[in-house]
């Protein structure tokens, strides 16, 4: 398999600025090296308030749902009333640690992350996402 491509530093600037001038609230998440897609309606956390509240108090997450936490190293699932899968990222969006269905009521850390993608149990297997991957963050709609 070919080595993925690493972001630019354009590309990286290019792509923040992209979801910056949206103002997006949601982004499509596609893993470029294994051309995937995690997910079309990934919400973006990366303010207090919705940082704070994360996934709590949701009943599920459908196909295509998430939230990127951004900055994140560390999330709990206290509380939460289903598991999820979490895909850390680092800076450049390459994947430094991914967990598989995490169980209500732990913690889960990467103090190598940047931020963190939570999807519906399940998402890493079938999508293959492993750790060194690139991920691609799209802005998608408006809130």
């Amino acid at each position: 398999m070919s080595r993925p491509r690493k972001l630019s530093s354009k590309s990286r600037k290019k792509s923040a600025q992209n979801l910056s001038s949206a103002k997006s609230s949601h982004v499509k998440v596609t893993n470029l090296t294994r051309q995937s897609e995690l997910g079309s309606r990934i919400e973006v956390a990366d303010r207090g308030p919705a940082r704070t509240k994360g996934l709590l108090g949701r009943k599920q997450l459908g196909p295509g749902e998430g939230m990127w936490i951004v900055p994140c190293e560390s999330v709990h699932t206290f509380f939460m009333q289903f598991p999820i899968d979490l895909v850390y990222l680092d800076r450049n969006h390459r994947i430094t640690k991914v967990r598989h269905s995490v169980p209500p009521w732990r913690l889960s850390a990467c103090l190598s992350a940047h931020s963190v993608i939570e999807l519906p149990a399940g998402t890493v297997r079938t999508t293959k996402c492993e750790k060194g991957d690139v991920i691609e963050l799209a802005g998608v709609s408006h809130s």
